[in-house]
């Protein structure tokens, strides 16, 4: 049963990575009035915790789902904060500490009735920015990572017409040269392939919520968006809402 007119309520908010890091804990509980929305929550995590002054702004997630602040928010809801974030038939995605490889991605599409198979495979390499990078180190939202993993194969299908897509990415920690990310995707034609490919790689930085920390000798930094589209611009939230809108309907 849902709490009277004017009751407070308890939420639940998840954090990652920089955010995480600063806050010094995972998860953190919110006492708000029943029925306000997501800019109310931002406000009270604010006013609570000093350490927000700091920190990059961040996207918020309810269920799984990306909001904007106008969203009402309730007391069951899965609330998380998404600080910027680094990238069978209805495709196979996997969050994974192992380190993936073409051949774990590549096997997962082939099939003969398409003419080429494209894979991405992203390694760490030594130099980012002008630094000399010791290792780097991976955390995801796991649940809300493979919805929109989905939600990329989808759009896929919807541009290139295959569902044979596979995406596994890594957490933890990544050596230098190890891999990150793999990607594959079988299509009749090689063009379709590549272009595909490359759609997924792109795509999955700009929505799937996976950080990547870079660590150097001095120190280390989560680092933010990396692509051309910018995913804190009101209209890439509006896109993403009404992308995941349309896949439930």
């Amino acid at each position: 049963m849902s709490p009277a007119p004017g009751f407070t309520v308890q939420v639940t908010v998840r954090l990652f990575a920089s955010i995480r890091e600063a806050l010094g804990t995972s998860i953190v509980m919110v006492d708000i009035p029943d029925g306000v929305d997501v800019a109310t929550l931002k406000r009270e995590l604010r006013a609570t915790y000093p350490q927000f002054a700091t920190l990059p702004e961040a996207m918020v997630s309810v269920n799984y789902e990306y909001v904007t602040d106008d969203h009402t928010l309730r007391p069951a809801d899965e609330v998380a904060l998404i600080p910027p974030v680094s990238g069978g038939s209805e495709g196979s995605y996997e969050i994974t500490d192992e380190e993936p490889t073409t051949e774990s991605v590549a096997k997962l599409v082939s099939s003969p009735e398409c003419g080429a198979v494209t894979v991405f495979l992203g390694t760490a390499r030594r130099m980012s920015r002008g630094r000399e990078v010791l290792y780097l180190e991976y955390e995801a939202y796991p649940d809300m990572a493979i919805r929109k993993m989905r939600q990329i194969g989808q759009e896929i299908f919807e541009r290139w017409g295959t569902d044979r897509l596979a995406i596994r990415h890594r957490v933890g920690r990544c050596e230098l040269g190890e891999a990150s990310v793999a990607i594959a995707v079988a299509t009749e034609h090689r063009a379709d392939g590549f272009e595909a490919c490359r759609y997924a790689i792109d795509r999955l930085k700009e929505i799937v919520p996976i950080w990547k920390k870079e660590v150097w000798a001095a120190g280390g930094e989560w680092i933010g968006w990396d692509c051309a589209v910018d995913p804190m611009a009101p209209e890439t939230v509006h896109g993403q809402i009404e992308a995941a809108q349309a896949s439930h309907s």
